[in-house]
């Protein structure tokens, strides 16, 4: 049975940081691309970062470019999103993803249970 456990939100302040985390098991953890997509309080789904399966390669949106960092440890079969600098419109409840997307889908792939992040003053 796949499963993608996320984990590390909690309430930061504008500009303060978190780490988030996602651990994976009942699959190659290592044969995957892997996504961090969020949704932010009453708005639809936002494609994040995507790191390819050895970790060679990362993409970013572009609200988020420069502030995050996507990585990941096969060993560990753990994905991260390091996030600096973080700006209220952050806030969101943040999933990590398999699957192409880049226009996300809940249909599509297999996806964590979310942790929520809230950024406020």
């Amino acid at each position: 049975q796949v499963q993608l456990v996320e984990s590390g939100g909690g309430l930061a302040q504008p500009g303060g940081s978190l780490r988030l985390s996602c651990t994976g098991s009942g699959f190659t953890f290592a044969g995957y691309s892997i996504n961090w997509v969020r949704q932010a309080p009453g708005k639809g789904l936002e494609w994040v970062s995507e790191i390819n399966n050895i970790g060679a390669s990362t993409w970013y949106a572009d609200s988020v470019k420069g502030r995050f960092t996507i990585s990941r440890d096969n060993v560990k079969k753990t994905l991260y999103l390091q996030m600096n600098d973080l700006k209220l419109e952050d806030t969101a409840v943040y999933y990590c993803a398999t699957g192409g997307q880049r226009a996300p889908r809940r249909d599509v792939g297999h996806w964590g249970q979310g942790t929520q992040v809230t950024v406020s003053s």
